[in-house]
């Protein structure tokens, strides 16, 4: 499959005085996926992110877009892109299709903003001032802008944060529409439930270094333990037990439970991406 971006070896530190926030950054981000960076604050995953749209250019190492030298592009690069930074970049005293119409003016090439301003439940709020928005409404106007030049690669910081679970559930279903467009995703997020939603691999950073590279459902098989759990009413009270999901067609105990309870839920125990994040980073901060 085409690699959207590939990173080997990245190093990068704003100050020459200071040790490196990157250190040897590498990951491949397949093109037409959904790629996630998770780390705590102060990780690295915006300056990775900086590195990768061209804000820092002073890095060592060596970054390839779609197999070409990202220090050989010039500015047509930006058209290709588009960013949804975490913290939003607009203007309070425009309205929300004043922004938008700024915003269009700057590329060659846009999609119909309105259409998708409504789509995101700001229709009515269309010509209000952005001054007046609530931060989720500031958090699906800067989702719109994001994706106002139809860019080849999005990159997502924190896009369903702050949101209620009616607009998160739109976000997402948007975000997956374009993945299923052709477009290569990049998301960074402190939500794992959106993570595991919606990425196809992730990689875990952890003071500028990455720790590990994986899909979500093999990391969840690696970190987890293979088991179900049955809650059933035993003597009118609500019980518990695990089993082990391995021959459990043939496990005697859990086959008279079956029988012998009224069974009120069945669940794999399989580990969260929660649980995940902190074995895989939180041991890491403890060394």
């Amino acid at each position: 499959m085409e690699q959207a971006f590939v990173l080997r070896n990245v190093n990068f530190r704003y100050n020459k005085k200071q040790e490196n926030v990157l250190c040897d950054v590498s990951f491949n981000v397949q093109a037409g996926t959904i790629f996630g960076l998770l780390g705590p604050s102060g990780a690295g995953k915006s300056t990775t992110q900086k590195v990768m749209i061209k804000l820092l250019n002073d890095y060592d190492g060596e970054i390839l877009y779609f197999g070409k030298p990202l220090k050989d592009y010039n500015k047509s690069f930006f058209e290709d892109i588009g960013v949804g930074f975490e913290m939003p970049v607009l203007f309070n005293k425009l309205t929300a299709m004043e922004n938008l119409s700024f915003f269009a003016n700057l590329y060659k090439r846009k999609i119909d903003y309105e259409a998708l301003l409504i789509r995101v439940g700001l229709g009515e709020a269309k010509n209000q001032q952005v001054g007046q928005y609530s931060k989720g409404m500031k958090t699906r106007l800067n989702f719109v802008r994001a994706l106002i030049n139809d860019p080849k690669v999005v990159f997502f910081d924190e896009p369903t944060n702050g949101l209620d679970p009616t607009n998160a559930r739109i976000i997402k279903n948007i975000i997956m529409e374009l993945k299923a467009a052709g477009k290569t995703i990049f998301i960074s997020t402190h939500l794992m439930g959106d993570v595991e939603e919606l990425c196809d691999e992730v990689a875990f950073i952890s003071e500028g270094k990455v720790l590990e590279i994986s899909t979500p459902k093999a990391l969840k098989l690696r970190y987890g333990k293979p088991q179900i759990r049955v809650e059933y009413l035993k003597d009118e009270v609500t019980s518990q037990a695990l089993f082990p999901l391995q021959d459990i067609g043939a496990n005697a105990e859990f086959i008279n439970l079956l029988k012998q309870y009224p069974l009120l839920t069945i669940h794999s125990a399989e580990t969260s991406m929660e649980q995940i994040f902190i074995d895989v980073v939180g041991k890491k901060q403890t060394k």
